[in-house]
């Protein structure tokens, strides 16, 4: 199980050394000029001066025999001094006289007699003579726990200068290196590689500041040009606008939260006075990882799509108009098609048309022993129609007879304006019995409808003579079997108008009305 071992932050590093330095400078000049005075020099003047003065005290208490007073003497001298651990008064016989504090226990002198800092002895007399001595055994000088060392008041300065001084210099390279041109770091040679490469460049650190940019990511937008290194990406409202984002979801925010390349994103770039043609952009960013693969920053790219974009879109307008043209002339080749088929009063086939429909479909029914009728049919006293009001009526109602005609046929059936009021109708599939019945219903609606559709002419009575041929009788092919059905229209105009025949032969028969 590996343990993470924190970094630190290198303007953290840099302020540690400067602290160091400055720690270090202090020392030497410390020992150089004593800027420190020595604790150990001052405690054994001021232990000199207690020392002495017990000692004259002590001498004139024993002088007069004074036991008691010398004992609380010693014990007011050992609570105002919190240097003292205990003291005592002993004989040249080494009796302990008079004492204060534990005495037998933090006493421990030099066996030469000698004094030190924390173990002092001073003679004292009688009548000139040497009578005894006083014994002080004082605390070190120096800390004895990690407590009292951090209590310890040169340690306390080193820290509080140490701890300001760290502050105060990270605070300030901090806030220095965001001002520093960190362009200076990138050699002359990589910013003019990076220059000759087409698509846009910029490279960022951690903090998502710009290290470079190129040539061509400076010509993406006129903003780009003023000097950007050194500022946080974000501030660049033109760019990071486009994604329409989150901070934290910019491409190369994810790029460096993951250690993974990101590509593909879409960015378009608005320009000033190009907000209708926006620059495209494909934008693909690389995180930069030094040789122990920790984050140092990301690449990121900008490849310029606009006029791929443009001509895409002027060939989708050339596709969208061929295909307009492709439906207008098919709709063209549809109306060039009606125009030579149909005719144009009525709509109905026109003869040529009808023929070449007619044909093939007779052939086919002969062939296969089906049936097939026709229908001639003729406007009754049409001349008079246009005599009587105008040839505007008139093609009022051929028109109308037209529309019933065609209403009462199925989508198989021929209609065509065989002349000028004489129309043919080809009926596949029907015996003569229903070509009769078709016949008539038509010669009914006629008779009903017709007249009320010319409205310039209220009251107009509209009627039509019918002929109904089979091709039972033998008919060779549909000219002929026009002509039978014609001859038996034929019949029911000489016997009356406004009904139905059946050609049979030589003569007609079944006419109805």
């Amino acid at each position: 199980m590996s343990i993470a071992i924190p970094t630190i932050n290198p303007i953290a590093r840099i302020a540690i050394g400067l602290v160091a330095l400055l720690l270090s400078l202090l020392m030497v000049m410390d020992m150089v000029f004593g800027l420190i005075p020595d604790r150990a020099d001052f405690a054994r003047e001021i232990r000199q001066q207690i020392s002495e003065g017990l000692a004259i005290q002590s001498a004139a208490l024993l002088q007069v025999g004074d036991v008691a007073t010398l004992q609380r003497t010693l014990g007011d001298v050992l609570k105002r001094n919190e240097t003292l651990r205990s003291l005592a008064v002993r004989r040249h016989g080494g009796e302990i006289v008079a004492h204060a504090g534990e005495h037998e226990r933090y006493w421990h002198p030099p066996e030469d007699g000698s004094s030190t800092v924390t173990q002092v002895r001073v003679p004292v007399l009688s009548d000139g003579k040497p009578w005894g001595e006083v014994e002080l055994a004082f605390r070190p000088v120096l800390p004895e726990s990690l407590i009292e060392w951090l209590a310890y008041p040169p340690v306390v300065a080193l820290l509080t200068i140490g701890i300001g001084a760290f502050l105060a210099f990270y605070l300030y390279m901090r806030r220095v290196l965001e001002y520093l041109d960190p362009s200076t770091a990138i050699p002359d040679r990589v910013r003019t590689a990076f220059d000759t490469l087409s698509e846009g460049v910029l490279i960022l650190d951690k903090q998502s500041r710009v290290v470079l940019a190129n040539r061509a990511f400076r010509a993406l937008h006129p903003q780009a040009q003023d000097e950007i290194t050194g500022k946080p990406v974000i501030e660049m409202e033109w760019l990071v606008g486009g994604f329409h984002v989150s901070p934290d979801d910019l491409p190369w925010s994810r790029a460096m939260a993951s250690r993974a390349s990101m590509g593909d994103e879409t960015l378009e770039i608005l320009r000033p006075g190009e907000e209708e043609q926006p620059l495209r952009t494909i934008v693909g960013c690389s995180p930069i990882l030094d040789g122990h693969g920790r984050l140092r920053g990301c690449l990121v790219s900008f490849s310029d799509v606009t006029m791929l974009h443009r001509i895409n879109d002027q060939l989708l307008v050339t596709l969208s108009d061929l295909e307009m043209s492709k439906d207008e002339i098919r709709r063209q080749n549809e109306e060039l098609q009606r125009l030579a088929t149909r005719d144009p009063m009525t709509g109905c086939l026109n003869r040529r048309a009808f023929f070449g429909s007619a044909e093939p479909l007779y052939d086919q029914l002969k062939a296969g022993g089906e049936e097939v009728c026709c229908i001639m049919s003729d406007i009754d006293h049409f001349k008079s129609f246009n005599d009587r009001y105008g040839h505007a009526v008139g093609d009022q109602v051929i028109k109308s007879v037209a529309k019933c005609l065609g209403s009462e046929l199925r989508e198989v059936d021929l209609l065509c304006r065989y002349g000028g009021e004489e129309f043919c109708i080809m009926l596949p599939g029907s015996t003569p019995e229903q070509a009769l019945d078709v016949a008539e219903r038509l010669r009914l609606s006629i008779e009903k409808n017709a007249g009320a559709a010319v409205r310039d002419i209220p009251g107009i009575r509209i009627t039509s003579s019918f002929g109904v041929a089979s091709i039972r009788l033998g008919a060779k092919d549909p000219a002929e079997l026009i002509d039978q059905a014609d001859n038996a229209l034929y019949q029911s105009k000489q016997t009356g108008r406004n009904r139905v025949s059946l050609w049979a032969g030589e003569r007609s028969v079944g006419a109805q009305n």
